[in-house]
């Protein structure tokens, strides 16, 4: 019996598993690959203490921290595996069975699956990913400097990624797909009010172009069904997520985007025992400092709900 298991090894999980230790709770983290999404970034510039690191630089330095405290009694590292069930027992504790079949008896669970980009569906989009086509303007952004860029999705998450990019780029232009934006009123006033800021309604993205790198993205427009091109050295995709949340839909309250509900204030799930943090959440904002953040705040919630 584990007083905690872990599933997921990004920032969130990562953090979960280093304070466990430190707090000495027999803990067992499942995971398929260390460092979640941050992994695909060619650099990121805003983790905390490192001005720049590499993605899977990040995600090695999260293995390290992990397995220096993997010492099979208070911290059991389970990597390579994926957890196919999670079901609570009648004694209030769970089981956690992973995809070959292995059972695991815990008190406490803590969810940190992450999420899933939504993929651009358009000709050329997979083939041109990190090559100028990315999906975090936060991580990647700051290499784009001085360059014509377009943001693909006209929600808040499109314009928040927008008034990102208007810091150090030469200009911003977004394409949302039907006929208003969906961000806010006053996010979209303010954002548009931008001199070197352009947004198109009615633009649905058909092709990513370019050799080796991205020279420009075609669009139709809907009211003219015309195909038209912008030459743009950088295209940041924003729209939306897929939280990797089946594992405990019906365990834990969804909201509509299947995101589990946490209180933010101890990070617990309206089921007893279970806490989340990471991009599998509600969180307000998806960042990896405020992932990890989130995950200390539910391992001092845990220890207190299992000791006090």
């Amino acid at each position: 019996m584990y007083d905690l298991i872990i599933i997921g090894a990004g920032p969130a999980g990562t953090a979960a598993g280093v304070y466990a230790a430190r707090k000495k709770l027999k803990t067992l983290l499942i995971t398929e690959e260390f460092g979640g999404q941050s992994v695909v970034s060619e650099t990121i510039y805003n983790w905390i203490g490192s001005p720049e690191i590499g993605g899977r630089e990040l995600a090695e330095s999260f293995k390290n921290h992990l397995e220096y405290y993997n010492d099979g009694e208070t911290l059991t590292l389970q990597s390579g595996a994926r957890v196919k069930n999670i079901k609570k027992n009648d004694d209030e504790t769970f089981t956690v069975t992973d995809h070959n079949g292995k059972e695991s008896q815990t008190k406490t669970l803590f969810i940190a699956t992450g999420s899933a980009r939504r993929k651009l569906p358009a000709k050329g989009a997979d083939r041109l990913e990190h090559k100028g086509l990315t999906y975090c303007a936060s991580c990647d952004g700051p290499l784009f400097s001085g360059m014509d860029v377009v943001v693909v999705g006209g929600g808040n998450a499109g314009f928040e990624s927008a008034a990102q990019l208007l810091a150090y780029t030469k200009s911003v232009t977004l394409l949302q797909r039907s006929g208003e934006f969906k961000a806010d009123p006053i996010t979209v006033e303010k954002v548009l009010a931008h001199p070197n800021m352009t947004g198109i309604l009615n633009a649905s993205t058909i092709e990513v172009t370019g050799e080796k790198f991205v020279d420009g993205i075609i669009y139709q427009d809907a009211a003219s069904n015309e195909n038209k091109e912008l030459k743009v050295q950088g295209i940041f995709v924003e729209i939306g997520q897929i939280p990797n949340s089946d594992l405990v839909k019906d365990l834990v309250e969804l909201n509509q985007y299947n995101q589990i509900v946490a209180d933010p204030y101890t990070q617990q799930t309206s089921c007893t025992g279970i806490w989340a943090a990471g991009d599998v959440t509600d969180v307000k904002y998806h960042q990896n400092n405020i992932s990890a953040g989130d995950a200390v705040k539910a391992l001092e919630d845990i220890y207190k709900f299992l000791h006090a």
